[in-house]
């Protein structure tokens, strides 16, 4: 990666108002996309579904473990509680409730997690 675009990155990340505005945005889109009706737009293969949760919690999980690793300590039980929450919800919305798409969501958790604690290391090491 380039080392002043390696840089800008690491001085955006450092903003922790960026790293909280990607997460309640991401936040705002999964709660969208988990707690409206299904459409033809949203189902697929068996099994997609699940794939899709795991993305999503994990992309919810990215801007805290690069930019606010400290933070972890309370987003991860956060971002589980929410996935949980949805599913409880979900029901009142046409959905089902699905242990599978917690399961999916807590994966989810745990890669975005893996991924951004090493990718922080790598924008820190390439912006000095």
């Amino acid at each position: 990666m380039n080392q002043a675009l390696s840089y800008k990155i690491v001085q955006l990340g450092r903003n922790r108002t960026v790293a909280l505005g990607l997460t309640c945005l991401l936040a705002a889109v999964i709660a969208a996309a988990t707690l409206t009706p299904q459409t033809a737009l949203t189902t697929g293969p068996a099994g997609v579904d699940k794939v899709y949760h795991a993305a999503a919690f994990a992309g919810l999980m990215l801007p805290t473990a690069t930019w606010r690793p400290n933070a972890l300590i309370w987003m991860i039980p956060a971002a589980l509680l929410f996935g949980g929450v949805i599913e409880v919800i979900q029901p009142l919305v046409g959905r089902s409730a699905d242990i599978g798409d917690f399961i999916a969501d807590a994966v989810g958790v745990l890669a975005g997690t893996a991924v951004g604690i090493p990718l922080r290391r790598g924008l820190m090491r390439s912006s000095t």
